[in-house]
């Protein structure tokens, strides 16, 4: 069974105008008519879509949805799941092909998190075309890029990911975030079957509120990040993160606040592994520079007004 990579995020809205915003204007994603039942669908790449969005009366992340091999391959995937005692709903037809698939099942792990496995990727004639100019992102055999999760449960949901889903342990730090006198947090960065370092990850900690911590997108080249960067300065979003180099995909990129409350992260330059060689690291920092955190800055500023 090949788990190829992430396909697309699911998401639900009270604020679909300022996601459309957000994702047209300052990603400089492409709006592609939208879905049968009403969602909004935004592309990156040729696959019909990559974001969905819609209108509800919460903001939530709904699910990772991610690519197997072909229909055998998701027949035996569901198979597993519902063995490992997760409830598994099959996809009418019509709800398939509004994801661009062939055949999709919906299920969660253990720790609630929303996951979609499909098959038979759609994807379109069209030229991708960024409203704003934005050439291309980095997509193809490395999927649309990864989202990050969290597990208060950690090492049961890892286990799950790993041994029923079929991820491959990439990195698996545990890291002092609050200093060398606080707690430590385990993180799990998996690999499907391809050479993006992480197409899913999890931090060892509660569900947040929005249901996801970030998800991640790639640009083909730090000016492109930079332009995104001063795009989120000119719309005044919230950067959750500044620009820095991460230490294990050493991707080079920053955060910023959807309007969902999680994070989305541009990035560009991220390792390409070789995953059927690869072994397990486990990094002892985030980062090799740069990436100050939101946390970080309102406790550093708590620390100057006391």
């Amino acid at each position: 069974m090949a788990l190829k990579a992430l396909g697309y995020v699911a998401i639900e809205t009270a604020k679909p105008e300022e996601w459309d915003t957000f994702l047209t204007q300052f990603v400089g994603a492409m709006r592609a008519p939208d879905a049968a039942d009403g969602a909004a669908l935004y592309r990156v790449d040729d696959r019909v879509f990559r974001i969905r969005v819609a209108t509800g009366t919460r903001e939530w992340f709904v699910a990772a949805g991610y690519e197997v091999s072909d229909r055998a391959a998701l027949d035996a995937l569901a198979d597993k799941v519902a063995k490992a005692g997760r409830a598994v709903t099959w996809a009418s037809a019509e709800m398939a092909t509004a994801r661009g698939a062939e055949a999709l099942f919906a299920t969660s792990d253990p720790a609630g998190n929303g996951l979609e496995f499909y098959c038979g990727d759609a994807r379109t004639a069209e030229p991708f075309v960024s409203p704003i100019g934005v050439p291309a992102f980095v997509t193809g055999v490395f999927g649309m890029g990864h989202a990050v999760l969290s597990a208060p449960n950690f090492d049961e949901t890892v286990a799950f990911h790993c041994d029923v889903l079929g991820f491959h342990q990439t990195d698996m730090p545990r890291f002092n975030l609050f200093g060398p006198d606080g707690p430590s947090m385990g993180f799990a960065f998996l690999h499907a079957d391809n050479g993006r370092h992480h197409s899913i990850a999890f931090g060892e900690g509660p569900v947040p509120p929005s249901g996801a911590v970030h998800i991640m997108l790639e640009l083909p080249d730090l000016t492109e990040v930079g332009k995104a960067h001063d795009r989120m300065k000119r719309f005044g979003y919230v950067e959750s993160a500044t620009l820095g180099r991460h230490a294990n995909d050493e991707t080079i990129g920053f955060y910023v606040q959807t309007p969902g409350g999680f994070d989305l992260e541009i990035g560009c330059d991220s390792k390409v592994i070789d995953p059927a060689t690869w072994v397990t690291t486990r990094h002892e920092s985030i980062s090799v520079w740069g990436h100050e955190w939101g946390w970080q800055k309102a406790m550093k500023a708590q620390g100057e007004q006391a």
